[in-house]
């Protein structure tokens, strides 16, 4: 079952790098970007729970964001910084996203919308254990 679920992640990517490519961003860093675009101003460690990675992947990642324009990071009361969305990374949303739906036509053509929404619960079922 975990080789057909990478076989299908793999199967989004001629939909969505090429995007995350044109916007300066590399994979995983939609990912990342798309828990501040769901809540803005959240610890860089909430960012690594959130993303199941290990720390240095995240403050890479945070690294490039930053430089790029797209965050910014604030010292957090006692340890820690928070990371906040500029208006650049608030603008990469909706071309993201439009790849994001895009990868989704590009696989799940073959799938009518019943089964289309079996899938999309039995995912989210997985993704919270």
């Amino acid at each position: 079952m975990s080789f057909l679920l990478l076989k299908a992640m793999k199967a989004t990517r001629p939909a969505v790098w090429p995007v995350l490519a044109e916007l300066g961003l590399h994979p995983g860093q939609d990912l990342l970007l798309s828990n501040l675009w769901r809540e803005d101003g959240i610890s860089q460690s909430e960012l690594i729970a959130r993303l199941g990675v290990e720390p240095p992947t995240v403050s890479k990642a945070l690294h490039r964001l930053e430089g790029a324009g797209y965050v910014r990071r604030e010292p957090a009361n006692g340890r820690g910084r928070i990371v906040h969305l500029t208006d650049a990374g608030r603008a990469l949303q909706e071309p993201v996203e439009r790849a994001w739906r895009q990868a989704d036509a590009d696989v799940l053509g073959g799938l009518d919308e019943s089964e289309r929404t079996t899938l999309r619960d039995l995912l989210t079922r997985v993704a919270r254990t």
